[in-house]
């Protein structure tokens, strides 16, 4: 799973907004209903000043009189007349195909070269000639099982002369003979892993065990690193030069990893691939959603994640499985990241981020070449007016104060909420990091679980968009995390195999739901004001946390239950927390320091969205005007899914300024 984005699509339409004077806004909501061919509408991002006509026809599909318009002065109001999922926003959507194949492949990769087969021996170079059951009762001592049967050793042999035994012509070992660690270093079985990877290459077994899981945690040092990189790099210079210089450094790095030679060089290659995680296709997502218009944005960010990102994760292990090679394999995974150098010629800088940085021609030019793909007409007003309002957003945003991360910890309610969600985003990414990690551990063929496993974040995804908006975050959150921990410890208690699988598959499933839902709360429970900022902290304490994942998987080598132990605690630790967070479904957000410290006052740890009585539009009304005259903030009132913007909010990993803020859902 990717995982999932910081910087925000509507920054351009959150400050026009706060600069258009509240007379000129429809405080009404509007209820979201199936569109087009597009069942499932976001309404969040449709522009509040939007009229009813424009609703019902798409300007696309007619000639439009600027004149009987809203007047357009966000790029939300502009995208309905250039085309919101015409021909340009589809070869678009085409093109975060080789994205979600390349985050997959520098994500789970290191699963697949650091395999080590289940079984495996002290080598006796004086046996090698005798067959493979004579050299183990000869050179490997016998351990007792739980079962009561025994197993060869794995790290330790006897301390004898072989040359010597032989020509003796002993054909069984003496119990009493001493023993000692492996000299000469190991053989494999390689029947369950058909290959040589880096692991059993350079001999990472016994008391080199912990090594493949230290790597893994540099691996995600480097993703904090490259995030904060990069986060730079796209504030900088734009998000196509981030999108390259990240997938070109995956490139390099993970190619390099083919001939290193030893545990750090190793460990320097995976620290720089963990540069490209993540930014590799969320700079691509952010793109793409930026383009797309408000109702077909949901489709878009959950498609793009469900099925692309779904397919590369379940084709990675058979790559692996038919290479047959790891070096070859780790080649193979990394070269298609040079492809992203071809982006300048196919994929456009981001429009809003041209417009931040006062480059307003250059955005119009970009929209202009839309138009024309998509066979629309645009009247020249229409983008006078965008730039005259685009203007107008800089101005006020030099008057704009500025706020910091440490805002949410000077207020008792809003601090108690931050830490709720540092803590619950950290048992999450360490919930889902692991159950990714374990898949070795769960008795089956690695090859064939790993792709189960994977293949349920399409179920996943398609059944949080449909009861995301009817159940609310807080319940759904604690219900997906709970049986997350529940199934992870039934499969403890039962046999390992099929059994044990099937459950633990099921605890992965239903993490991925709460890895989704966790992306959103957050930004929704957030203030306007320092939303990114926060969620960008959230995020790399995430991060943290997916560090430690590996360690908890390197459990299994004490016991086999024991890394389903610790994750089905955290998970029901998890979910049980997230009751302590207020209902974000059918609320206004916080926009204000103040509103966030108010926000979810008077509810109840009972109370369930499905079973509350909705507020009619008067009195939402009502209330909506009641609380822009006490914090003199214009907020809009939101209904509906905002999940595709949620993860398109988290795509930088650096500090963004408060001005980039995302549009409150």
């Amino acid at each position: 799973m990717p995982p999932k984005p910081q910087e925000s699509i509507p920054v351009i339409g959150d400050r026009l907004r706060e600069a258009t004077p509240p007379s000129t806004v429809d405080h009404t909501e509007t209820a979201v209903q199936a569109q087009g061919d597009c069942a499932y509408v976001n309404r969040v991002f449709e522009s509040d000043e939007k009229s009813s006509e424009m609703d019902l026809h798409p300007p696309q599909q007619m000639k439009v009189n600027p004149t009987t318009k809203s007047k357009v002065i966000d790029f939300d109001d502009l995208l309905p007349y250039i085309g919101e999922f015409g021909l340009f926003q589809k070869i678009l959507f085409l093109c975060m195909i080789p994205f979600a194949f390349f985050v997959s492949f520098v994500y789970f990769s290191q699963i697949f070269i650091t395999l080590v087969p289940e079984e495996h021996w002290c080598l006796a170079p004086e046996l090698k000639h005798l067959d493979l059951q004579t050299r183990l009762r000869l050179s490997v001592p016998k351990v007792n099982v739980d079962d009561g049967g025994f197993v060869y050793s794995k790290c330790l042999m006897y301390d004898v002369n072989y040359t010597e035994i032989l020509e003796t012509g002993i054909s069984e070992p003496d119990p009493t003979w001493p023993v000692t660690s492996c000299r000469h270093g190991w053989e494999y079985n390689f029947t369950d892993i058909p290959y040589e990877t880096a692991a059993t290459q350079f001999n990472w077994v016994c008391e080199n065990a912990a090594l493949p899981t230290i790597a893994q945690s540099i691996f995600f040092l480097g993703a904090i690193a490259g995030g904060l990189i990069f986060g730079w790099v796209a504030d900088r210079f734009g998000r196509v030069p981030a999108l390259v210089s990240c997938n070109m450094m995956g490139f390099l790095a993970g190619v390099a990893t083919a001939y290193v030679r030893n545990f750090w060089e190793f460990s320097l290659c995976r620290f720089l691939v963990g540069f490209a995680f993540d930014n590799c296709f969320t700079m691509m997502y952010i793109l793409v959603l930026e383009y797309v218009g408000p109702k077909w944005r949901t489709f878009v960010a959950n498609m793009s994640i469900a099925i692309f990102f779904t397919m590369g994760s379940c084709a990675l292990p058979w790559i692996a499985y038919f290479l047959e090679d790891w070096k070859m394999f780790i080649i193979v995974t990394s070269a298609p990241l040079c492809l992203s150098i071809l982006t300048p010629f196919i994929v456009p800088e981001s429009a809003r981020w041209l417009v931040s940085q006062g480059k307003i021609e250059s955005a119009i030019r970009i929209l202009k070449k839309f138009e024309k793909v998509n066979g629309t007409e645009v009247s020249p007003q229409i983008y006078k007016d965008f730039e005259d309002s685009c203007a107008k957003v800089q101005e006020e945003e030099s008057k704009t104060e500025a706020y910091s991360v440490l805002d949410l910890f000077r207020t008792p309610r809003l601090r108690k909420i931050t830490v709720l969600l540092v803590i619950i985003w950290m048992a999450i990414s360490l919930v889902f990091d692991g159950h990714v990690r374990n898949v070795g551990s769960l008795g089956l063929d690695i090859f064939f679980t790993f792709t189960v496993a994977a293949a349920t974040e399409f179920p996943a995804d398609t059944l949080l968009t449909l009861t995301l908006d009817r159940w609310g975050r807080r319940w759904l959150a604690c219900g997906t995390m709970v049986f997350s921990g529940v199934f992870s410890l039934l499969a403890t208690v039962v046999p390992v195999g099929v059994y044990s699988a099937t459950l633990a598959i099921l605890g992965r499933f239903s993490v991925n739901i709460s890895y989704n839902i966790g992306l959103q709360y957050a930004a929704e429970l957030l203030p306007t004001v320092v939303r990114a900022q926060g969620i960008a902290f959230i995020h790399i304490m995430g991060y943290v946390a997916s560090i430690i994942a590996p360690f908890v998987v390197y459990l299994a080598n004490i016991s086999v239950s024991l890394p389903l132990v610790v994750l089905g605690i955290l998970g029901i630790i998890g979910g049980m927390l997230s009751l302590f967070l207020p209902e974000t479904l059918n609320h206004e957000l916080p926009q204000t320091l103040a509103d966030g410290e108010d926000f979810g006052r008077g509810q109840r740890i009972w109370d369930f969205p499905c079973c509350n009585k909705k507020i009619d539009e008067a009195d939402q009304q009502i209330e909506h005007f009641k609380r822009a005259s006490v914090s003199s903030v214009r907020t809009r009132s939101v209904r509906g899914s905002t999940r595709g913007e949620i993860r398109s909010s988290l795509i930088q990993r650096s500090s963004v300024r408060s001005r980039n803020t995302m549009t409150s859902p």
